[in-house]
């Protein structure tokens, strides 16, 4: 019998650590776990503490030159090579990083093998989620790929049709780059406009390699963008799109960067806005892909404020066991957050008033609007891919 949720979690996943400083502290993912056993979703699931993945695994989407690479610099981080994107600001050496980098790919491989297998019906892995990684190169904190050496898997065992969803503020660049001309994959990715943030691509022109036109999808959002607009952006131009793909399973980015408080970026989310799309995509993979999903982290940088609680609310969905916007935050985790980080954590897992729940989405029936940013931004994704997909770009 099938477990209803498995998820990725171990001490030493916090071993991928770019320094004092940095923005992705492993505090982040640490703290998540934390409130997420606190209020007892980890004991909900089925916990997985994978080995550290082998290069066979990494080979099948990265470089061996790539790898090698990593693996000389985790021994040696004097032999960082910003020709590799290590070495950098984004991506500083450290001891232990091909270790720390491949027990990542490790979980999301682990929890998509036993979603499709039939042994978990959802997979978690809050602490993968590395989109910016290239083939050959680390990119944006991301050394391995981790979600598209998941899909690649899928894909050697006869998956015809894979969905991936990111809605991380950033662009999805690797993995589009990785299945960019593959027609079996199709890549959807909601972020702020490369026009202002990193990492400069992700237009709406960009829609799929010759042999797989339509199959990626980019809505660029200008600054600023808060809920009701952005969960409209997600259900009008990314999910007719995935319904009319019919993928055969789900794998969702859940980057928290969108968040108003946010350092990295412009965006102005609720960590509810967060939980909506969250459960949308749970509806989603249940109504098309016999609920096989695959839910991953990402970006997030309020380690504090943001990261736990929306990774918590992502591994409740999962699970089958929600948590309301009003659960107050355990005393003893807010207690050991203000120990180890010298911050005062929310006192609730949402972010708004019970008078501005649940959030109204408009629907796209309800009209376009050309004074809208947003709604620009919409309209140029839906008459860049909805004809390749026979969606008609003015109705539902």
């Amino acid at each position: 019998m099938s477990t209803q949720a498995c998820v990725v979690w171990g001490q030493d996943f916090t071993r991928y650590d770019f320094g004092a400083g940095h923005p992705m502290g492993p505090l982040r993912i640490d703290l998540t776990a934390r409130l997420a056993r606190a209020l007892g979703v980890l004991e909900a699931v089925e916990i997985v503490d994978p080995e550290v993945a082998g290069d066979d695994v990494l080979g099948t989407v990265h470089t061996p030159e790539f790898i090698d690479r990593v693996k000389a610099v985790s021994a040696d981080p004097t032999l960082a090579d910003t020709s590799f994107g290590i070495g950098t600001d984004d991506v500083p050496a450290f001891a232990g990083m091909h270790e720390a980098s491949a027990r990542i790919v490790a979980g999301t491989l682990a929890v998509t093998q036993r979603v499709w297998q039939g042994e978990a019906e959802h997979g978690v892995n809050f602490t993968g989620g590395m989109h910016h990684a290239m083939a050959d190169r680390a990119s944006g904190f991301c050394v391995y790929n981790d979600i598209a050496v998941g899909i690649q898997w899928l894909l050697d065992q006869g998956v015809e049709r894979v969905g991936y969803i990111d809605v991380d503020v950033h662009h999805g660049d690797g993995v589009q780059e990785i299945f960019y001309d593959d027609p079996r994959v199709l890549t959807c990715s909601l972020h702020e406009s490369g026009r202002t943030l990193f990492p400069g691509t992700g237009w709406p022109g960009d829609t799929g390699g010759p042999s797989a036109p339509g199959t990626a999808v980019n809505v660029a959002l200008p600054p600023g963008v808060a809920d009701s607009p952005w969960l409209r952006a997600i259900s009008s131009a990314i999910l007719p799109v995935v319904r009319a793909f019919q993928p055969q399973i789900l794998i969702t980015q859940h980057g928290c960067d969108t968040h108003a408080s946010d350092p990295l970026a412009n965006m102005a989310l609720s960590v509810d806005a967060q939980r909506h799309a969250m459960v949308s995509m749970h509806r989603l993979a249940h109504e098309l892909c016999d609920g096989r999903w695959v839910a991953l982290g990402g970006g997030g940088y309020d380690l504090v404020g943001v990261v736990p609680r929306s990774w918590t609310h992502l591994t409740a969905i999962a699970a089958h066991a929600p948590l309301a916007a009003d659960t107050e935050v355990p005393v003893e985790y807010a207690e050991h957050v203000r120990s180890v980080a010298g911050a005062e954590p929310p006192s609730t897992m949402g972010d708004l008033p019970a008078k501005e729940l649940p959030i109204w989405v408009q629907p796209w029936s309800m009209g376009y609007n050309p004074h809208s940013d947003v709604d620009r931004a919409i309209m140029a994704t839906r008459e860049a891919v909805f004809p390749h997909h026979g969606l008609d770009i003015w109705f539902d």
